[in-house]
C-alpha cells in the first residue's frame, strides 16, 4: 500500500515480489550484517533497506492513475540468514558471452570475502552442466584479482545441459547455499526452477539470478552490466561506416547492431557518434516506399550531402521481413533458445540496391 498525499487516501500497487528463504523454511534464525563490525564500511549502518521499501517501475504518474508496479528495494539488511563462517557460495555462467562477466565474478568473490567474511567460494565450469560432472575451481581475491582485464568469462559456458533434479543434487551434495547464476533470459528461467526445487526439498539454500545483457533492457536498473561497452564498440563500427562512405559518392554505410527487441545499443551509439543520419530500432516501426518513407528520405539525404550512414538494430523492421520470410535453420548442435531473425541488415541493403538502380 502507499499514501497518496494529493488526497489523503490509500492507493493500491502491485508489489512484484521475490520469494524469501522465511516464506518455507520457519523460524529461520539471522545474524547481524558483518559489515557493522568492519571499519571499512562503517558509513552502510545509514543505508541500510527497511523490509517494506519499494521501488517504483513508472517514476511519474498521475493522480488519479493506478499506483503502478514496485519491487523490493536491494541493498544491506541490518540482519542476514546466513553466518558467514558456514556460507559456501557457488558462481556459475550460462548462454552467451557479454563484456564484463568476469568483473562481476570478480566482485562477488571480493565483495562475499572482504565485506561479509566468506572464504569457500567455487566456480562451475562450463555452465549449468558443470553443475553434474563436477567441474569446479576454487575462488578467491588472489585468483580473480585480474580477470576483469580479460574477455569472456574464465568459468566458461554453455547453452542447455539444465537438468534441475542433478544441479539440485549436486548443490545438495556439495553443502553449496548460496548459488550466484549470470545468464540471460532462458538461463533465469532455468533459476527460478532450481529455486522451486530448492524450496520443495526445504534446503536452506538462496538462489541468486543476475542478468546477464547488453541490451539494457531491464526495468527499473539504470545500466545492465556490458551495455556501456557494446555501445563504445559500435561506435567504431559506426565511424568506419562513416569514413567509408564520405569517402565515396553516394555510399551508404549499413552499421547492423545487437537488438533482437529494444534498440538502446543503436539509440546510445547513434546519440555518442553524431555521424548518424538514419537510425532503426525494434521500437519505432518505419515503413519503405511512399512519402515519409525510409527510401524517400534516403534518396534525399544523398541529394543534399552525397553519403549517409544507416544504423539499424537487429530486430527493427521484423513486420516487413515476415512478409516474406526465408526459412532459417539452425547449425547442428546450437542449443540457443534465442530467436533467429532474418538479417535485416542485408535485406535492408538489397531493397536499397533496387531502389537506386
Amino acid at each position: 500500500m502507499v499514501l497518496d498525499c494529493a488526497n489523503s487516501s490509500v492507493s493500491d500497487f502491485v508489489l512484484e515480489d521475490v520469494p524469501h528463504l522465511s516464506d518455507y523454511i520457519p523460524d529461520l534464525p539471522t545474524y547481524p550484517d558483518p559489515l557493522q563490525d568492519n571499519p571499512s564500511y562503517a558509513v552502510v549502518k545509514q543505508y541500510y533497506v527497511n523490509k517494506d521499501d519499494t521501488v517504483a517501475q513508472q517514476i511519474v504518474v498521475h493522480k488519479n492513475s493506478p499506483r503502478g508496479i514496485h519491487f523490493r528495494r536491494a541493498g544491506p539488511a541490518e540482519k542476514v540468514y546466513f553466518d558467514s563462517e558456514e556460507v559456501c557460495a557457488c558462481i556459475v555462467t550460462c548462454g552467451g558471452l557479454c563484456p564484463g562477466l568476469n568483473t562481476v565474478i570478480r566482485e562477488i568473490v571480493c565483495g562475499l570475502y572482504h565485506m561479509y567474511g566468506v572464504h569457500k567460494v567455487i566456480g562451475i565450469q562450463g555452465g549449468y552442466p558443470g553443475f553434474y560432472s563436477r567441474n569446479t575451481v576454487a575462488l578467491t581475491p588472489k585468483v580473480v584479482n585480474d580477470i576483469h582485464k580479460r574477455g569472456g568469462t574464465i568459468l566458461g559456458t554453455s547453452y542447455g545441459g539444465h537438468d534441475t533434479s542433478k544441479i539440485v543434487d549436486s548443490i545438495q551434495d556439495r553443502g553449496i547455499n548460496q548459488v550466484y547464476i549470470l545468464g540471460g533470459y532462458g538461463t533465469q528461467m532455468e533459476a527460478a526452477l532450481i529455486f522451486e526445487e530448492v524450496r520443495r526439498r526445504g534446503l536452506k539454500v538462496s538462489v541468486v539470478g543476475i542478468p546477464k545483457t547488453i541490451d539494457n533492457d531491464i526495468p527499473v536498473i539504470d545500466k545492465s552490466i556490458g551495455f556501456d561497452t557494446a555501445v563504445e564498440e559500435a561506435q567504431r563500427a559506426i565511424n568506419s561506416a562513416h569514413v567509408e562512405a564520405e569517402s565515396t559518392e553516394n555510399c551508404i554505410g549499413v552499421v547492423k547492431l545487437m537488438g533482437r527487441y529494444s534498440g538502446f545499443i543503436a539509440m546510445y551509439a547513434t546519440l555518442a557518434s553524431r555521424d548518424v543520419d538514419c537510425c532503426l530500432i525494434p521500437e519505432s516501426h518505419f515503413y519503405l516506399e511512399g512519402p515519409g518513407g525510409l527510401l524517400e528520405f534516403i534518396e534525399k539525404r544523398l541529394k543534399e550531402q552525397g553519403h549517409m550512414v544507416i544504423v539499424v538494430a537487429e530486430g527493427a523492421g521484423r513486420e516487413l521481413l515476415s512478409e516474406n520470410p526465408a526459412p532459417i535453420k539452425r547449425v547442428q548442435g546450437d542449443a540457443s533458445p534465442d530467436q533467429l531473425f532474418q538479417d535485416v541488415g542485408l535485406w535492408l541493403s538489397q531493397k536499397i540496391k533496387v531502389n537506386q538502380a
